[in-house]
């Protein structure tokens, strides 16, 4: 018994055969007909209409259909009598070819189409009438005659294809790369430029006051009163930042934040020519916008991203703080040297404006508020846990009753004296102890920000990977900041007895390198200890940091009139040490807070 139906492309393919070998070729006719020849051997042929045929169909398939499309499996046993109840018995005798003329229409219910695997080199009936590839259950019915025939020509071609055949929807269809791009990683990719724009419009300047200074004629107390008046800003709103972030959503107070430093950064040549007060109270402004992009960004990353992928997501983003640095240093005396020093302030604040305008398009505060993710990656992110609604108050006496918080405060405050003396005084070590000039000075401040740039990075994948394994979140924060902790302390150390100035700024750049992985350790556990207080606990450890910058600048220079760099080294050891003791003793990765 044999009988072949067949539609090119996005069409049916439905083989219902039996017997020993089979040969097709393809009908030249007008009607576009498909034939499945027999060789002597066969049975019978039998006519087939449109109900048999879809009766035959939905028998065959109707346990297949539950499964997820993908039947591989012809229609039709080869059992010689399944269809006899609806085939009229007629015998063929020896090489008496059939032919069927099928006109094929989807079902409008499931609509949907099958596609051939492949269709050259046919050889036998079974590669000729192939297995259908199905990409949606469908149901179909076909309007079938069969009449002997003798066929010649060539296989079927995809061109080849009834007019009658209609498609309903199209089952293949598929999305753009960019659609497709999970959601999480887009709003991470976001946030990491946000905080490169950041440090490209904190340290410009740096390279601008140069020039500043001297056309303006301002002295040394000057600048450094010009210098400090971005902290005075961006203390204020560190804790602000996190309330607002967990009441409001981290997509208003970031996208605030940028477009509030942007701003400020595009009015500093103006207000530099206006007048001393008027520059102090712009840098201000400047500080209170990228006050807040620290604990909205820790609030957003919260909501939108899983504990398996939360070190590497943060150390992307905090990588961002660090190239943008890089990029800050290299581009400015270029456009200085090229446009002049107020170049530096509109090419960078105008940057935030592009920034903005891709973060009101794409971004939202949660997944649950964003109509583009997929329910697939919502179920990944969320992992079982219910969407909690947004904070209304902050249970200050319940945060500042935990032992972990404590801990954070008190590392995070620990690490940042390190990290600040280090990056706001290396220039002066380079060129008074390893004496170099002021352009090799200027060109290996970039190494310590590179180096940090890539092991945080690094230290996220570790970090994640080491969740994935099975390894508590607790002891993989501990593991990651001790290494923040020792690794810095070591180099430091080793940094005194070095005596030629490679080996010191190998030290210099390992000393940064292991420093990073702290993103993987203090700055991941405020979304693992309470994630919906994630932006507020991040405001109140990093005020801490950031006095720590401020006193560990101050105390460093006074430490130097009294002593020597050995001594500024030796306490930034003994408040590593006592930041590792602290941390593993009473940090947690488990929620304390809901």
């Amino acid at each position: 018994m044999a009988m072949g139906a067949m539609l090119s492309s996005r069409a049916f393919a439905s083989p219902l055969f039996s017997g020993k070998q089979h040969e097709m070729k393809h009908c030249t006719s007008p009607q576009n007909r498909c034939a499945c020849s027999l060789l002597p051997g066969e049975r019978s042929g039998r006519h087939i209409t449109r109900s048999t045929l879809f009766l035959a169909y939905r028998t065959e398939t109707a346990r297949l259909e539950q499964l997820s499309g993908q039947i591989q499996q012809p229609l039709v046993n080869s059992s010689r009598d399944y269809l006899t109840m609806r085939f009229c018995n007629a015998s063929l005798k020896k090489r008496v070819l059939s032919r069927v003329e099928c006109f094929l229409s989807s079902d409008p219910v499931n609509s949907g189409w099958q596609k051939p695997r492949r269709w050259e080199n046919f050889t036998r009936l079974e590669s000729a009438c192939v297995q259908p590839e199905y990409r949606i259950p469908i149901r179909t019915r076909a309007d079938c005659k069969a009449e002997q025939f003798e066929i010649t020509g060539s296989p079927l071609s995809p061109s080849d294809v009834p007019a009658e055949a209609v498609l309903v929807g199209d089952a293949n269809e598929v999305s753009p790369w960019w659609q497709q791009f999970p959601k999480r990683w887009a709003i991470v990719l976001l946030c990491f430029f946000s905080f490169l724009l950041c440090n490209m419009d904190r340290v410009n300047m740096s390279i601008a006051i140069l020039p500043m200074s001297a056309e303006f004629g301002w002295s040394p107390a000057t600048v450094g009163l010009i210098q400090s008046s971005f902290f005075w800003g961006y203390l204020l709103t560190q804790i602000l930042g996190g309330i607002w972030a967990d009441r409001f959503g981290g997509k208003v107070v970031l996208g605030f934040g940028v477009v509030w430093w942007s701003i400020a950064t595009v009015l500093t040549p103006i207000a530099a020519k206006i007048g001393l007060p008027c520059l102090l109270i712009v840098r201000a402004f400047m500080g209170i916008g990228e006050g807040v992009a620290m604990p909205a960004m820790n609030n957003i990353l919260s909501k939108w991203i899983p504990v398996s992928e939360r070190s590497r997501s943060l150390a992307l983003v905090y990588s961002g703080m660090y190239l943008g640095s890089v990029t800050g240093l290299a581009f400015s005396p270029f456009l200085i040297s090229k446009f002049g020093w107020p170049s530096v302030f509109y090419a960078f604040g105008s940057l935030g404006s592009i920034w903005f305008a891709l973060w009101l398009r794409k971004a939202r505060s949660s997944p649950s508020e964003d109509p583009e993710i997929s329910e697939a990656e919502k179920r990944h992110i969320l992992g079982g846990n219910t969407i909690k609604e947004p904070v209304t108050s902050i249970p200050w006496r319940l945060i500042l009753s935990k032992a972990p918080v404590w801990a954070l405060i008190i590392s995070h405050f620990c690490h940042n004296w390190g990290t600040f003396i280090l990056l706001t005084w290396m220039p002066t070590y380079y060129n008074q102890v390893l004496k170099f000039n002021l352009t090799e000075s200027g060109l290996l401040c970039v190494l310590p920000w590179l180096t940090m740039a890539v092991f945080a990075n690094i230290g996220g994948w570790i970090a994640d990977t080491l969740v994935a394994k099975g390894i508590s979140i607790t002891n993989v924060r501990k593991i990651m900041q001790s290494i923040g902790f020792l690794g810095p302390a070591f180099f430091l150390t080793l940094l005194s007895k070095v005596r030629t100035p490679a080996m010191a700024v190998l030290c210099m750049a390992c000393s940064q390198g292991s420093d990073a992985f702290s993103q993987s350790g203090l700055y991941s556990n405020h979304q693992d200890i309470g994630p919906r207080y994630a932006g507020v606990l991040l405001g109140l450890s990093n005020t801490a940091g950031v006095l720590a910058g401020v006193f560990g600048t101050a105390a460093t220079g006074y430490i130097l009139q009294k002593g020597s760099w050995d001594s500024v080294f030796q306490v930034a050891v003994v408040l590593y040490l006592v930041g590792t003791v602290v941390w593993n003793v009473f940090s947690t990765g488990e929620r304390i807070l809901e």
